[in-house]
């Protein structure tokens, strides 16, 4: 097991790695929308803050030697399931065919007052 660290996505609030490497497989702990200079919420914006998680779990992939196109299975946490419209929007922005397995699961709550949280696995050849 090899710790992952990228000084580009918020360091971990918590007990645990941005992610964790076993062989050619990483898994990408949760990223909420903490801009990593300030370690605060990027915005109250929905829109805004789907971007900031897909930057943040972009940064750790490239810290781990891989790309947002390695990610084999993504799980999006949504305060409010009417928002899962945007999680595809920035899914064609982000990612190409084949786009990965993914979860979307509706929740009370997220850290910080977060809306929105993504954890992903990835594989490297």
């Amino acid at each position: 097991m090899q710790p992952i660290h990228s000084d580009l996505a918020p360091k971990a609030i918590g007990t645990y790695s941005q992610a964790i490497k076993c062989g050619s497989t990483v898994y990408l702990s949760g990223q909420i929308p903490l801009n990593p200079n300030t370690m605060e919420l990027c915005s109250d914006d929905i829109k805004l803050q789907v971007e900031q998680v897909i930057k943040n779990l972009s940064a750790v992939c490239e810290s781990a030697g891989g790309s947002l196109a390695h990610i084999v299975k993504l799980s999006v946490y949504l305060i409010d399931l009417s928002h899962f419209h945007l999680i595809n929007e920035a899914m064609a922005r982000y990612f190409t065919v084949p786009y990965p397995a993914r979860a979307a699961i509706g929740v009370a709550a997220l850290p910080r007052g977060s809306l929105v949280e993504m954890d992903a696995i990835m594989v490297i050849p």
